[in-house]
């Protein structure tokens, strides 16, 4: 476990550079892909130019003949969630940083990212079981509180059950949240369990990664333990090198395919590269797809458009 005041210091430290971050990089790019949506609705009026596609009251468009959009008194915020992967495979790294360490300041940016926001932030951290969790709460203090919990290594289980997590949070969050699961994903039978959240939440995979871990350097025996099992092993690197490269070839394939068929956002990350340009690539290429959604409703507005023309020309005529 690591001292107290160590874990403070970089805690702090951790902090004020995510802190930075998002106030010179990520703000504007989280606010554009994440809106809430109005908790009361006002009125309808008639579409003007410039108003947002996505606002429009079909139902009332039809019946008028001309596009109305749907008015809301306030905007509200939304409920950002954390699964947090703390076993311990998490804390490997064949650079000057575990995955553990990057996945505390990915989650850091995108909490004071959120934070900026004024969304709520909450956190549940797990292993083969539920290790912790933080209620939504909006403030600095909370994502302070979520940092800790991350870094801190002292929990009670060691292997991974991402279907833990998966059916923890649609136990306790029942209303529509982003749901970032940050994890290395070794683990199996979880993919019914991440449809399932994928369906009800917006839900954002971030798998962490190490070189080492899939590619094994032919270097003859070497002592290896499993940080989950603790279990220890001599293997021959030069004879198995071929079926280790294949192996987690096949798990890559797997984990693409499940990500695929439950239709989630993936951000790929590894320890040793920078987390910053795979985020940057995440926001854009989500805003670019909610600008091709929006584009979808273009057409129907055109002849609508026309029609409402054609129908005040034989009101006047």
């Amino acid at each position: 476990m690591m001292d107290k005041d160590i874990l403070k210091k970089q805690i702090r430290q951790l902090a004020i550079r995510s802190h930075k971050l998002v106030n010179e990089i990520f703000a504007g790019q989280y606010q554009s892909v994440f809106k809430g949506q109005g908790i009361e609705f006002a009125e309808v009026r008639e579409y003007q130019i410039g108003d947002d596609f996505r606002s429009i009251d079909h139902n009332v468009t039809a019946r008028f003949g001309k596009p109305y959009i749907k008015l809301f008194s306030e905007e509200r915020e939304l409920t950002v969630i954390f699964l947090i992967d703390v076993s311990s495979s998490q804390r490997f790294g064949s650079t000057d940083r575990l995955k553990s360490e990057i996945t505390a300041e990915v989650a850091a940016i995108l909490a004071f990212a959120s934070l900026k926001n004024n969304d709520s932030v909450g956190m549940l951290s797990f292993t083969d079981k539920v290790e912790k969790v933080i209620a939504p709460r909006k403030g600095r203090n909370n994502i302070l509180k979520m940092i800790y919990e991350i870094l801190d290594s002292n929990f009670s289980g060691t292997e991974t059950s991402i279907s833990v997590a998966l059916k923890a949070i649609n136990g306790i969050w029942r209303r529509k949240a982003i749901v970032f699961l940050i994890s290395d994903f070794q683990d199996e039978n979880y993919e019914k369990d991440l449809a399932m959240v994928a369906k009800r939440h917006d839900l954002i995979c971030i798998k962490i990664e190490d070189n080492r871990e899939s590619d094994l350097p032919a270097v003859g025996l070497v002592e290896m333990e499993d940080l989950e099992t603790k279990e220890t092993m001599t293997i021959d690197t030069s004879a198995v090198y071929e079926s280790f490269k294949q192996k987690n070839e096949d798990f890559k394939k797997e984990t693409v395919r499940i990500f695929k068929k439950a239709a989630v956002s993936v951000i790929n990350l590894n320890t040793g590269g920078s987390y910053i340009n795979p985020l940057i690539r995440f926001f854009k290429e989500r805003e670019r797809r909610i600008r091709r959604e929006c584009s979808h409703f273009r057409i129907p507005l055109i002849f609508m458009a026309i029609f409402s023309f054609f129908d005040m020309v034989s009101k006047n005529a």
